[in-house]
């Protein structure tokens, strides 16, 4: 797409907005009704779509991880939405009594979403049921890395929004930085920490709001006293989701030294019950392109050189062509290796050994803040403590992943993890202005406060500034 055509589409949206500055909650209802359609009609071409972008990638995965999840943020928005937008009254002042106070929720208008392509449905969906429950409009940027999903989304939205409603543009970096500096009244973004560096400051330039959705390394923190197989269950599972390629997937495992071996073997006996034809069966997703499976490559190669163990935990071999890495976990890692210090976004899980609690908890903090934390204990207070002294976007506790499918709690980052959240009611926030309307009686006392200033306001002044 050339600017002038993304232009024209934001022009649009914009000229539409300012004039339906009111939306009724009747309307917003019916653009999600729509939306609910459209992704429960194509559930299935959708699955098969994604899988194709990836080169394989089962289709339970994708019902489950995507199109469920989906499909419950806009039930959930359908169900609360009207309560949400209602005009809500505040105590005013008591010495301005007996006027009123109130806060009213109004749409901001034009909503940019930058979406990734790792979920592609859900990490477009999820941004789009927000900014219309909230009474906007939505232009969408869809990624290059998963282009027959974003033709498809492209092709489809026409049947289901008016181009005023909602748009889908497609196209690579250059139509990025277009789209990214674009007016909007909210822009939000998913995507690595060094690309949102960049959006926000191309936002910057028209002072536009921004929620960055952005990633990091999401540790797994197991106690001693942790049930080892249970542990090694739930963390693998949320790792090898979408082979890895998950936002909030584990980053790595901080684990007493001792339980090491015990770890590894529980790890590899649920890969291989879980996927007992890893890959020649279609349930293990593969690498989204060649350029993201030469860097997981690369960063497995520098930590054989550096004197780390590498160990897969299946009995098939990487394969390029086919862009299939077995899952793996590396151990002994020193502390200047890439997958110690980046986001690893695929299926391979550094484990780290500590001595005690204080050792691993300085491990978290010397890092940047996570979007995700994830501790694993049998004892509810220790998993307290863990909490109470590390900071991160968001945290399962004895699990993995779970918390982003909880419509009641707020999706977001922190620091170099994003800023701002999404999901039920914190997405309607985000993308409402709330406007505070004072509203003054017909009898009131502000003459008193007027000039001139004489005795009777100096006497006011004295109550007032007692």
């Amino acid at each position: 797409m050339d600017q002038r055509s993304l232009q024209a589409l934001f022009d649009a949206q914009y000229a539409a907005s300012r004039n339906e500055v009111h939306v009724p909650w009747s309307v917003r209802r019916d653009r999600l009704q729509r939306l609910l359609d459209m992704v429960k009609t194509h559930s299935r071409t959708i699955a098969e779509t994604i899988s194709r972008d990836f080169g394989q990638r089962a289709v339970a995965e994708t019902l489950l991880l995507e199109v469920f999840p989906t499909l419950e943020g806009v039930r959930h928005a359908l169900r609360h939405g009207e309560s949400w937008m209602k005009p809500r009254r505040v105590p005013s002042g008591l010495w301005f009594f007996p006027a009123q106070s109130r806060i009213v929720p109004q749409a901001k208008g034009v909503v940019g979403i930058i979406a990734p392509w790792n979920y592609p449905l859900y990490l477009t969906v999820g941004p789009l049921l927000a900014a219309l429950v909230a009474g906007n409009r939505a232009l969408i940027k869809m990624s290059e890395f998963a282009p027959a999903f974003a033709a498809w989304l492209q092709q489809t939205v026409p049947d289901y929004f008016a181009a005023d409603e909602v748009a889908v543009v497609c196209g690579e970096r250059e139509v990025a930085e277009a789209f990214a500096a674009l007016p909007f009244d909210h822009l939000l973004f998913t995507g690595s920490t060094a690309v949102g560096r960049k959006v926000m400051q191309a936002a910057a330039a028209n002072l536009t709001p921004v929620t960055l959705e952005l990633g990091g390394k999401s540790p797994c923190v197991v106690l001693d006293d942790a049930d080892l197989a249970q542990t090694a269950a739930r963390i693998m599972a949320g790792k090898l989701l979408n082979a890895g390629q998950t936002c909030i997937a584990p980053d790595y495992a901080l684990l007493p030294q001792a339980h090491l071996p015990e770890f590894i073997e529980h790890a590899r006996a649920w890969v291989q019950k879980h996927y007992p034809q890893l890959r020649s069966g279609a349930d293990f997703t593969r690498i989204i392109n060649e350029r993201q499976y030469a860097r997981l490559r690369a960063w497995l190669d520098e930590a054989a050189e550096l004197g780390a163990s590498i160990i897969s935990l299946g009995d098939d071999v990487a394969d390029a062509a086919g862009r299939f890495l077995p899952p793996t976990l590396v151990t002994g890692l020193p502390a200047q290796a890439k997958l110690l210090n980046e986001e690893i976004f695929g299926p391979i899980l550094p484990v780290v050994t500590y001595r005690d609690e204080a050792e691993a908890l300085a491990f978290i903090r010397e890092r940047e803040r996570p979007l995700a934390l994830y501790g694993f204990s049998s004892d509810a207070k220790r998993l307290d403590d863990l909490l109470h002294n590390t900071v991160s976007g968001g945290a399962s506790l004895n699990e993995t992943i779970y918390h982003v499918a909880q419509e009641n709690l707020p999706f977001g980052g922190i620091g170099a993890s994003g800023m701002g959240a999404y999901h039920g009611k914190a997405g309607f926030d985000t993308f409402t202005h709330y406007k505070s309307v004072f509203i003054q009686s017909k009898l009131n006392g502000t003459g008193l406060l007027a000039p001139p200033y004489g005795k009777l306001f100096q006497l006011m002044m004295k109550v007032l500034l007692r």
